[in-house]
C-alpha cells in the first residue's frame, strides 16, 4: 500500500519508502527524524504541532512494516509545543513500551541521519555504507504522517507541508501545496514581492541551492522556498584565496578534510577527493558558512560528486559495452565452430555415400562382366546336353536375379544413388531369365 501510494523520504532525500522497509533484515531500531534543525524550515514542527496523532500513528505502522522492536522519535528541545503533542500522543495510544520520544541539543547539522545515530547509539555509518548495515532504520515525521495518510484514509501522497518564508514573502508560513504546483503560483499565493536580483531558494539558507529560473513545480522534497531580501541574506561575495585557516575542518561534522577536498576539486582530480570520502560529504555547508575568504566549498563538492557519479556512469556503460562485445564475438565463434562441424558431417556423410556407391558401381560391373563370361563360355562349349545345359543356365541365372535384387534392397535402405542403375540391371537379368526358360520349353515341346 505505502509503494502504491507513491511515499518516499519526506526528508530531503525522496528515497522510495517501501524499499527502505524492506532490508535484507529486521532492524533492531527505527528512528523517526524530527529534528528539523536548519534555519527557517518549521514545516515539520508545524506538523507535529497541528498532526500528532497521524505522525504516531504512522510510526506505528512503519514499526509494523519494518519488524523493529523499538522506535525512537528524536526532536530538538526548541520545539516545545510538538514534544507535549507527541509526548500525549504515545501516551493515549498505549504506545509508550515501544515509541520514545528523545530531546536532543537544539545543533546544526544534527538532524543528518548520520549525526544522530551517532548521538543515539554512538555508533557510526561506515564509510559509503547505510544505516542498514548497523541495523537502524531511519524516516522522517512527514513520511510517517504520509503513510498513516495513505493506510488509514487511504491517500496517495499528493501533498506535503512546506515552508514559504523570508523577507520578500508578505504572508509567510507553513502551506500545505500539492506536489506539482508551480513555483510562481505559490510565491504569487503568499504575496510574493521580486527583489532586485531576484532569488529563491530551494530548501533552507545552508543546504538550500539558487533556483535558476522558477519554471519548476513542487516536488516531494521541497520542504522550504526561501525568497530572502539582500539585506537578510546577502549574496556572497568574490571569493578570496585559501588561507588555511583551518576552520572548515573544526566545522565540518562528518570529520572529512574540506580544504583538502577543495584543492581536489579545484584541481579536477576527483580520484584523489574520491579517496578522501568526498561522497562522505553530506552538503550541510557549514564549511562555507565559517569560510572567511568566502569560497563556496559546497558548490565544488556538488560538482565534484556529479563528475565523480558520471564518470562511474560511463565506466560502467563502458564495461557493458565489453560485455555484450566480448558476448557477441563468443557466439559468433560458437556459431562458426557449430556450422564447420556440421560442415565436416555433411562432408563425411558425402564421402562414405560415394564410397558405397563406387563399390555397388564395382558389384554391378562385376555381375556384368560374370554374365558376359558365362555367355562366351555357354557359346563356345559344346551342346551335348541342351536340355540339361539350360537348366544349368536358368539355375545361375535366378541365383544371379536374387543377388542382384538384394543388393538393390541395400541400396533403397542406405538411400543410394546407384538404385535406378542396379534396377536396370536387374531388368536385363531378368529378361535373361526368361529367354532361357522360353528357350528350355521350345525345346522340350520340340523333344
Amino acid at each position: 500500500a505505502i509503494a502504491e501510494a507513491g511515499i518516499a523520504g519526506l526528508g530531503g532525500a525522496g528515497f522510495p519508502t517501501h524499499l527502505k522497509l524492506q532490508p535484507a533484515q529486521a532492524p533492531k531500531l527505527l528512528i523517526i527524524n524530527a529534528a528539523e534543525c536548519e534555519p527557517y524550515i518549521s514545516a515539520d514542527d508545524r506538523l507535529m504541532r497541528e498532526r500528532a496523532l497521524e505522525v504516531i500513528l504512522g510510526t506505528a505502522l512503519l514499526l509494523q512494516a519494518c519488524g523493529a522492536p523499538q522506535c525512537l522519535i528524536v526532536i530538538e528541545d526548541n520545539k516545545s509545543e510538538a514534544i507535549s503533542a507527541l509526548q500525549a500522543q504515545i501516551q493515549a495510544q498505549g504506545l509508550g513500551t515501544r515509541i520514545q520520544l528523545v530531546v536532543i541539543p537544539t545543533l546544526y547539522p544534527s538532524g543528518g541521519e548520520k549525526q544522530l545515530i551517532k548521538i543515539l547509539t554512538g555508533q557510526e555509518v561506515p564509510s559509503g555504507g547505510i544505516p542498514a548495515q548497523l541495523g537502524i532504520l531511519c524516516q522522517n515525521a512527514g513520511t510517517a504522517a504520509a503513510v498513516y495518510r495513505a493506510i488509514y484514509l487511504g491517500e496517495p501522497l499528493i501533498s506535503r507541508i512546506s515552508t514559504v518564508t523570508g523577507a520578500a514573502i508578505a504572508k509567510p508560513g507553513n502551506y500545505e501545496v500539492l506536489i506539482g504546483t508551480p513555483v510562481p503560483f505559490v510565491l504569487e499565493q503568499t504575496g510574493y514581492r521580486a527583489q532586485q536580483p531576484e532569488r529563491v531558494i530551494s530548501g533552507g539558507p545552508l543546504m538550500g541551492f539558487t533556483l535558476p529560473n522558477l519554471n519548476v513545480t513542487m516536488t516531494k522534497t521541497s520542504n522550504c522556498l526561501l525568497a530572502p531580501s539582500a539585506q537578510e541574506l546577502p549574496l556572497p561575495e568574490l571569493a578570496m584565496a585559501c588561507i588555511r585557516c583551518g576552520q572548515c575542518v573544526e566545522a565540518c561534522p562528518q570529520e572529512l578534510l574540506p580544504q583538502q577536498l577543495y584543492w581536489f576539486a579545484k584541481g579536477e582530480e576527483y580520484a584523489k577527493a574520491e579517496q578522501h570520502n568526498l561522497l562522505d560529504c553530506i552538503e550541510c555547508g557549514a564549511c562555507s558558512y565559517v569560510c572567511p575568504s568566502q569560497i563556496p566549498l559546497v558548490q565544488y563538492y556538488r560538482h565534484s560528486k556529479g563528475e565523480i557519479l558520471a564518470e562511474r556512469a560511463a565506466t560502467q556503460k563502458s564495461e557493458q559495452a565489453r560485455l555484450r562485445f566480448e558476448n557477441r564475438n563468443a557466439r559468433h565463434e560458437r556459431l562458426e565452430a557449430e556450422k564447420e562441424a556440421q560442415r565436416k558431417a555433411r562432408a563425411e556423410a558425402a564421402a562414405l555415400a560415394k564410397a558405397e556407391r563406387e563399390a555397388c558401381e564395382a558389384q554391378a560391373q562385376a555381375s556384368a562382366s560374370e554374365v558376359a563370361a558365362a555367355a562366351q563360355a555357354e557359346a563356345l562349349e559344346p551342346n551335348a546336353n541342351p536340355s540339361a545345359e539350360l537348366e544349368r543356365k536358368i539355375l545361375a541365372q535366378t541365383d544371379r536375379v536374387q543377388k542382384m535384387q538384394e543388393r538393390i534392397d541395400l541400396a533403397r535402405q542406405e538411400q543410394l544413388d546407384t538404385v535406378a542403375t542396379l534396377e536396370q540391371a536387374l531388368q536385363k537379368q531378368q529378361e535373361k531369365l526368361a529367354q532361357l526358360n522360353a528357350e528350355l520349353a521350345a525345346l522340350q515341346a520340340g523333344a
